[in-house]
This record gives structure tokens, sequence and C-alpha cells, in this order.
């Protein structure tokens, strides 16, 4: 995959621990940046065709619309849980 126009993500940090990046000439999110984190969450809506990824988790399940419907078996959290 390669992914192009790095010279259009800017950076909001959005609290004292998060740094959210986004497509500065469309406003599209792509990146969420926990500064206690050893890694970064990607949007994956964000990637034209295919990916050849799946999801592993689903977090802040607590604050979902009571339209979704959670339903493929994949762990459910709160929050972020902890990385082995």
């Amino acid at each position: 995959m390669t992914v192009a126009g790095g010279e259009k993500v800017a950076w909001f940090r959005s609290s004292e621990k998060v740094q959210r990046g986004f497509c500065s000439a469309c406003g599209s999110s792509l990146f969420w940046d926990r500064s206690d984190r050893d890694w970064i969450a990607v949007a994956m809506g964000a990637f034209d065709g295919q990916t050849e990824t799946s999801a592993s988790l689903h977090i802040y399940v607590a604050d979902k619309g009571d339209y979704y419907q959670i339903a493929d078996g994949l762990p459910q959290y709160d929050t972020v849980p902890p990385r082995d």
C-alpha cells in the first residue's frame, strides 16, 4: 500500500495526551495518536480500495450509538486496552 499526500497532513492537539492527524485540504480524520502509546491509530476508511487488513477489536463501545450492533465476535472495550 502506498500513502501519498503527506504534505497535506496536519495535527491538532485535542487534549494533553492526544493529537489527531487530519487532511488540511478536506478535513478528513486520518490518525489518532496518544502520547503514552507506542502506536498510532489509523482511520482505515480514509483509504481508497482494498487495504488487506481486518479489525481485531472495538473500542469506546459504551459510547456507540444505539443504532449500532456489533455482532462480529471481536473483543469490545469501553476505552483503549493496553497493548501487550
